[in-house]
C-alpha cells in the first residue's frame, strides 16, 4: 500500500518529516545558544565588517551563522521548506480524518485513552497553527534579513546577526511573543517526539515510558536553548560589547 495513500503511510510520512524538523530545531537552537556563550566570553556583538565566511575575530554565534550560510546548508533551505509543507499538509489531513471518524468536534467528550491524555496531545493541530503563525513573524526578523537577500537578492543583507538578536528581543513585547511561541513549540514537540516513535513501532510497555522521557528531555533542551538565547539578547540589548 502506497505511503501517500494509506492511513498508516500518511502517519509514517508525518513522523519522518517531524523527525527531520526536530533535528533542524536542535541544530538551530545550538547555534543560537552560541550567542549566550559569547556573552560570557566577551564576544557578543563581534562580527567582522565583511562578507567573508568565518572571519578572524568573529564571535561563536557569528561563526554558526556563517556555517548556516554555506552552500551545502543553503541547498537544504528548500528541502526544509518542503519538510514543513509535508508535515503541515499531512497534519491537516490526519486531523480532518480523526474528526470525521470520531463524529465531529466533540469527539473528546467520549471517555477513553485519548481523553485522558495530555492537553497538548489533544490539541496538536491548534498548537501547530500557533507555531506556524508565529513562524512567519520570526522569518521577518531573521531569515528575511539574512538568507533571503543571499538567496534571491531581495531586501538588505545584515551581516551582523547580533544586531538582529538585540533588535528583535530588545523589545519586551516581542520577547513575550517569542516566549509564548517557545511554550507552544515545547508542548507540540513533547507530544510529537514520542508519537513519532509510536508510529514507527516503538510503543511497547517498556519502551513507551522511556521514549516519553527521552522526548521530554530533548524537547526541553531545545526550548531552553531558545529561551536562553532570547532572554540573553534582551539583557544584552542595552549595550552590545564591541571587541572588533
Amino acid at each position: 500500500m502506497a505511503l501517500s495513500t494509506s492511513s498508516i503511510g500518511k502517519k509514517f510520512i508525518q513522523a519522518v518529516s517531524g523527525a527531520f524538523l526536530v533535528i533542524f530545531l536542535l541544530l538551530h537552537a545550538t547555534i543560537n545558544f552560541f550567542s549566550v556563550i559569547d556573552s560570557f566570553t566577551g564576544k557578543y556583538g563581534c562580527a567582522a565588517n565583511d562578507e567573508v565566511l568565518f572571519s578572524k575575530g568573529d564571535g561563536l554565534f557569528k561563526f554558526g551563522c556563517d556555517f548556516m550560510s554555506t552552500p551545502v546548508i543553503s541547498i537544504m533551505v528548500p528541502v526544509l521548506a518542503l519538510g514543513f509543507i509535508v508535515h503541515i499538509a499531512y497534519g491537516c489531513w490526519l486531523t480532518y480524518r480523526n474528526i470525521k471518524a470520531r463524529g465531529g468536534m466533540k469527539r473528546y467528550e467520549v471517555p477513553g485513552k485519548g481523553a485522558a491524555d495530555s492537553w497538548s496531545a489533544r490539541n496538536m493541530f491548534v498548537l501547530g497553527i500557533v507555531i506556524l503563525g508565529l513562524l512567519f513573524f520570526h522569518l521577518t526578523h531573521f531569515w528575511a534579513k539574512m538568507q533571503l537577500p543571499e538567496l534571491f537578492g531581495v531586501g538588505t543583507y545584515e551581516n551582523n546577526p547580533y544586531i538582529l538578536l538585540s533588535f528583535t528581543f530588545g523589545a519586551w513585547w516581542r520577547l513575550l511573543i517569542y516566549l509564548v511561541w517557545f511554550a507552544a513549540i515545547w508542548m507540540h514537540l513533547n507530544h510529537g517526539i514520542w508519537s513519532m516513535f509510536q508510529t514507527v513501532g516503538w510503543n511497547g510497555g517498556t519502551w513507551f515510558k522511556r521514549v516519553k522521557v527521552i522526548g521530554t528531555i530533548v524537547t526541553s533542551l531545545i526550548v531552553l536553548m531558545f529561551v536562553a538565547t532570547a532572554v540573553n539578547a534582551f539583557l544584552q540589548a542595552g549595550g552590545m560589547l564591541c571587541c572588533c
